[in-house]
């Protein structure tokens, strides 16, 4: 992600564009290249805290914003991995509860730059190994490392015994490198599975609960699912989780419920660890209601973008990009119609490796209107005129600006930008 804002680039910065030129291609699925550095850099991945690893399509960041909001709220120190970041890489690693400092960034990544020499590696698979050493060498007492794309070949997939691991809801994502069937995608996501280690598994289509049910028996993990071995149901301002009542989670959208709940289902296999992480149900009701995941269904308050729009609008951002994405946002555009019924727009901007049509589809019948621009800085995004193209109807602008410039004046609104992580990234940092 290249949003930077006026931002004087860093000494990390440079690292990070020297990285990116360590081999041709941005995504190249092995584990050859990650198991080479990490051995040059004395195997880190064996002196972990215990390791929470996270795989699936949708909500893996925001179960993982539970979980560290659980721990941290047992006062545990937590590292975090995740990825894509919005605005600046820093946010991939937090160590023990912040977010890595910059010297620390800078003399990792020139560490592991130094190590790695000349040879062929990608930018995702350096800057995990560096990540990966920074989790080994600063004290703490849970790791929780999300998969960046798949799960079996994942750079992150490395981790011989983790203390459990989760799969999300699984769907239509990351064709081009996973498979074109739900099937194939939900055997890549399975390859975090590990013998004898508790998997929580979120609510899946039945042909994806196959897959994980199948490679579970084959590698002898231990399978914690939805509808089986746990449930949930949302009962107005709570959350029921196996029957003990939990509160509504923090996060916007009627699929948290789902996020939350598979959040305690990773904690309550942590807690049948005997790790001595105090995860009693206070310490998780206390998780649910602080955790905190920027671009999902997040209201912008302040900011130019906030100042331009029409008196009394709101503004929301999410990052969602998929089909199935498409459709959780529409259950809450649904909900604010029925609250107050304010007209919805929308300002959209995709990569061109996403299925837009399919993201758009359950949206264009909620709003009023529609405009597409291109993801600023960004070479892999849809033109405005090659998004607009996506469906009847949508308009073509040259910037968000003047995207917010053309919506109706008279009234009050609300305002979902949306699409893409590097698209609610570049809103952020130009927001402030």
């Amino acid at each position: 992600m290249t949003s930077q804002g006026a931002r004087p680039a860093a000494g990390s910065d440079l690292v990070l564009e020297r990285l990116m030129r360590l081999h041709p291609k941005v995504i190249d699925l092995t584990l050859d290249r990650v198991w080479r550095l990490l051995d040059l850099m004395g195997n880190p991945q064996q002196r972990l805290p215990p390791v929470v690893h996270v795989a699936g399509t949708n909500g893996k960041g925001s179960v993982v914003a539970y979980l560290r909001a659980m721990l941290e709220a047992a006062g545990k120190r937590v590292h975090v991995y995740t990825s894509p970041h919005l605005v600046r890489f820093h946010e991939r690693i937090r160590l023990a509860g912040t977010l890595i400092d910059e010297a620390a960034l800078t003399g990792l990544l020139e560490e592991c730059e130094a190590v790695n020499g000349p040879d062929p590696i990608t930018f995702f698979e350096i800057t995990t190994v560096a990540a990966l050493v920074a989790f080994a060498r600063v004290p703490a007492d849970v790791v929780l490392l999300e998969v960046g794309l798949g799960g079996r070949l994942d750079a992150t997939n490395v981790i011989d015994r983790p203390a459990a691991t989760v799969i999300t809801s699984i769907s239509m994502d990351h064709m081009q490198y996973l498979g074109d069937t739900l099937e194939a995608i939900a055997f890549e996501k399975a390859g975090i599975l590990k013998p004898g280690v508790p998997t929580a598994v979120a609510p899946q289509d039945p042909r994806a609960g196959a897959v994980i049910a199948r490679q579970a028996a084959e590698v002898g993990a231990i399978l914690y699912r939805a509808g089986f071995e746990w449930s949930f149901e949302p009962a107005g301002e709570s959350l029921l989780f196996n029957a003990r009542r939990f509160p509504r989670p923090r996060l916007l959208g009627p699929h948290q419920y789902g996020n939350a709940a598979t959040a305690l289902a990773a904690a309550a296999l942590l807690e049948r660890a005997r790790l001595g992480l105090g995860l009693d149900d206070s310490v998780m009701a206390s998780g649910l209601l602080k955790a905190e995941w920027p671009a999902r269904l997040q209201r912008l308050t302040r900011g130019p973008l906030v100042d331009a729009l029409p008196s009394g609008w709101e503004l929301f951002l999410d990052g969602g990009h998929n089909e199935d994405a498409g459709k959780v946002i529409a259950q809450q555009l649904d909900l604010w119609r029925a609250a107050d019924g304010r007209p919805l727009h929308v300002i959209f901007g995709m990569l061109n490796t996403k299925a837009a049509q399919a993201f758009l589809a359950p949206l264009l019948p909620r709003a009023a209107s529609v405009q597409a621009v291109a993801i600023p800085g960004e070479v892999n995004s849809l033109t405005a005129e090659e998004a607009a193209a996506k469906a009847p109807g949508i308009v073509p602008r040259a910037s968000l600006a003047e995207a917010v410039a053309a919506l109706p004046r008279a009234g009050q609104g609300r305002l979902l930008i949306c699409g893409s992580l590097y698209l609610a990234g570049r809103v952020l940092a130009e927001n402030g």
